[in-house]
């Protein structure tokens, strides 16, 4: 991904509302199922990450990233922003990459 489309995601997350928390729990099996519905519905989504959670926001984003096949945007202050292609008919059209 490049800088031009991570920056493009980064503008479109600032409307958004997290609609996750990852707290003292951590990242459970059943947040990672629930995450990936959402994800495949919105594509774009922000995660909040409490002071509770027994990682660092940066690892608790990279396995996120790493287990839902996702690129992480962003992680900025507690919310992390998350972003997947839709496999039928993408909503979000990313700008093209120059070659």
């Amino acid at each position: 991904m490049t800088s031009k489309q991570r920056a493009y995601l980064r503008s479109l997350s600032n409307k958004i509302d997290p609609i996750f928390q990852v707290g003292k729990s951590g990242i459970t099996d059943i947040l990672v199922k629930q995450i990936d519905e959402a994800i495949e519905a919105r594509e774009l989504i922000k995660i909040h990450v409490l002071e509770t959670a027994p990682t660092s926001k940066k690892e608790i984003a990279e396995e996120l990233a790493l287990k839902l096949n996702a690129v992480l945007v962003q992680i900025m202050g507690s919310k992390i922003t998350l972003y997947r292609a839709k496999k039928k008919d993408p909503k979000i059209i990313l700008p093209k990459e120059k070659k």
